[in-house]
């Protein structure tokens, strides 16, 4: 599987009620803090954001519009 990298979208992967998102919430990579922490940027359909947050990637499934080749 391909790294993920910045201004992925990506998908949650579990609710995270201390900052009001559920599973499934789509977000934005928006910078790499660390190996495999990123900053996801979470924003509303008029593009406010309404959550930033830093997240492993194991919290976190990256979306794809294309076709791409299963590894």
């Amino acid at each position: 599987m391909a790294e993920p990298k910045i201004l992925d979208v990506v998908a949650l992967l579990e609710d995270l009620p201390e900052r009001s998102l559920v599973r499934g919430q789509v977000g934005t990579l928006v910078e790499s803090l660390a190996t495999g922490v990123f900053e996801v940027e979470f924003s509303d359909n008029d593009g406010r954001t309404y959550a930033t947050l830093a997240l492993r990637e194991n919290q976190f499934l990256v979306l794809h519009h294309e076709v791409a080749a299963a590894d």
